[in-house]
């Protein structure tokens, strides 16, 4: 059986939005588990999921047209994917109910969009204050 990857224990294991103390912005657990404790590599996968998602809320942020319905639906499970791997779980989620919303065929729902972008900005934020710490 093959033995598990180190966990770098020598830090929080989540970066907090703090305006809920209870609410991880990042699992930082399950991204040193994803890259089996490699600290550099955890920088470096944060430091492109943050370019992504900078490159995607412009995008997102516009009300989707109903001929974009698609086009948006996949650029948000792209979000979703990134997300959830780097351990951004509550920008996953919320990505996960405006994506269901758009492929069920409802309206682009300001509601989804809203709270997309906020986990966005939040992500963000996080990921600059652990890259800025490095």
């Amino acid at each position: 059986m093959a033995t598990p990857a180190p966990v770098n224990h020598d830090r929080e294991p989540y970066a907090l939005d703090r305006r809920s103390e209870t609410a991880p912005v990042l699992d930082l657990v399950h991204l040193s588990r994803q890259t089996m404790g490699d600290q550099s590599l955890e920088a470096e996968l944060l430091s492109l999921f943050d370019r992504q998602a900078a490159q995607f809320a412009p995008r997102l942020a516009e009300p989707c047209r109903p001929d974009e319905i698609g086009a948006r639906a996949n650029l948000i499970h792209t979000l979703k994917g990134s997300s959830r791997a780097v351990g951004a779980f509550a920008l996953g989620e919320a990505a996960e109910a405006y994506e269901a919303a758009m492929r069920a065929g409802a309206p682009d729902d300001a509601g989804h969009r809203e709270r997309l972008l906020a986990q966005i900005a939040a992500a963000r934020a996080a990921i600059g204050k652990l890259l800025e710490r490095g």
